[in-house]
């Protein structure tokens, strides 16, 4: 009976040796930085011109509230 119990417990430290060793051996490498493509660039630009364009509105408005009174 001892030498079924050290056979079982080899058995079981190898079982708790493959859980922990597999999941690092299947660990990916991580993925690059991504990199620009342009789009939040011009997005960016669309966003000012958009202020801008408000702006505009506004001032262009508020002008020509003044002169009607």
């Amino acid at each position: 009976m001892a030498g079924v119990s050290r056979v079982v417990a080899a058995v079981v430290a190898l079982l708790v040796v493959f859980a922990i060793v597999l999941p690092i051996a299947q660990a990916q490498a991580p993925a690059p930085a991504p990199t620009s493509d342009g789009t939040s660039i011009d997005q960016g630009i669309a966003y000012v011109l958009m202020m801008v364009a408000l702006a505009l509105t506004y001032l262009i408005h508020a002008a020509d509230l003044s002169h009607s009174f």
